[in-house]
């Protein structure tokens, strides 16, 4: 009799523990299904150092969502001379930069910080002024006729005086033209273009200014180009990684997109309309694939 009624109560035991295992299982799996899929790693931040100009004329603000929304990264831009830009490079401070001061970029890379250095673009500088022109530069034939004028005649001139790469371009001239340039005349502004820009129109005075950031701020300005077209004021970009092999904390993956990005035909295609709808001309020349002796010639 015992044996009759333990039989009965075993078999109810397995059956609850068999639903309680298949109950297990199923929560198990249901949960596991029910888990947010995990996320991605977040990309490293790039972190591009570049010349003024490239902000102030407003080109950024079209490429940089561009690059990001292609690739994942996001971008710490840092806009200040090309100086402190390569400088910057130098100190392992940036993982990419976009500079044009050719003379000084081509340092960096003999020196082996700089890596993939590639032409990006080009457009130029002008010499702007007030329009009644106290100096009398815009019947002179060139660049350093002009400068000389306005040393000869002591009208005021404001150098961006940040060693940015429109500030080597200006010394190069005043080298050319033999005058070291100083007194009440000359005044260092120690600020990006667009400041410069600014800073000159308030107190009618000349200044150097590239092309394209005139133009992006010449609606708020008094100041009207009064000598351009001289080969030498050719103005040239360049785009390079720094190399992850000097400083182990650079994003090379995120620089070497940003590289590529800018050579791409696609961005290349951005670059060459910028500003025709604006101004009726392009603020940048593309350059990718050329050789620098090309250049200037639709330009």
């Amino acid at each position: 009799m015992f044996k009759r009624i333990l039989t009965p109560v075993l078999t109810l035991l397995l059956a609850l523990m068999l639903i309680a295992g298949c109950s297990s299982n199923t929560a198990r799996k249901e949960a596991k299904q029910g888990q947010p899929a995990q996320e991605k790693p977040q990309k490293q931040d790039v972190i591009l150092a570049t010349t003024t100009s490239t902000q102030d004329s407003g080109l950024l603000d079209v490429l940089i969502p561009e690059f990001e929304k292609k690739t994942g990264y996001k971008v710490k831009t840092i806009a200040v001379g090309t100086g402190q830009a390569l400088e910057m490079g130098k100190k392992g401070e940036a993982d990419v930069l976009l500079v044009h001061a050719p003379k000084a970029e081509k340092e960096l890379v003999n020196s082996g910080v700089g890596i993939n250095y590639r032409l990006v673009m080009h457009n130029d500088f002008v010499v702007v002024g007030p329009e009644n022109d106290p100096a009398g530069i815009k019947s002179v034939k060139n660049t350093v006729e002009a400068f000389k004028k306005i040393a000869q005649t002591q009208s005021t001139f404001v150098s961006r005086g940040d060693e940015s790469g429109t500030n080597k371009k200006e010394k190069d001239i005043w080298k050319e033209v033999g005058i070291t340039p100083g007194g009440k005349w000359y005044q260092e502004a120690g600020t990006g273009m667009g400041n410069t820009l600014n800073i000159a129109s308030e107190k009618g005075g000349y200044t150097l200014s590239d092309r394209a950031t005139y133009l992006a701020n010449q609606k708020h300005l008094k100041l009207k180009i009064l000598c351009e077209g001289d080969k030498t004021l050719l103005n040239i970009y360049h785009v390079m990684q720094v190399n992850p092999e000097k400083f182990n904390k650079v994003n090379a993956e995120g620089a070497k997109a940003f590289v590529d990005f800018m050579v791409s035909s696609e961005t290349q295609q951005i670059i060459g309309k910028f500003g025709v709808d604006k101004y009726g001309q392009p603020l940048f020349f593309p350059d990718a694939g050329k050789k620098e002796e090309e250049l200037g010639k639709q330009g």
